[in-house]
């Protein structure tokens, strides 16, 4: 399996879910335009807001950084 960046998963998670930036930024408590560095890789996102897209998208860390191919579900809500 090719490992895919997760500048790239976080915005196909985001698109899945019919959310804009803006709505995903309020969930990190952030401005949209620190999260669109993110998508497009300009900055690192810091593992916390990582996290709680995870828990927010109900998928697994490992398929967000790429891992892994199968969403499988995070362990806590």
């Amino acid at each position: 399996m090719k490992e895919r960046h997760y500048s790239v998963i976080i915005r196909e998670l985001r698109e899945d879910h019919d959310y804009r930036q803006k709505e995903i930024a309020a969930v990190l408590g952030i401005d949209q335009r620190v999260y669109s560095r993110y998508e497009t890789a300009v900055s690192a996102m810091p593992v916390h807001h990582l996290i709680k897209l995870c828990r927010f998208y109900g998928v697994s860390m490992d398929y967000v950084v790429g891992l892994s191919g199968e969403k499988g579900k995070t362990c806590v809500k």
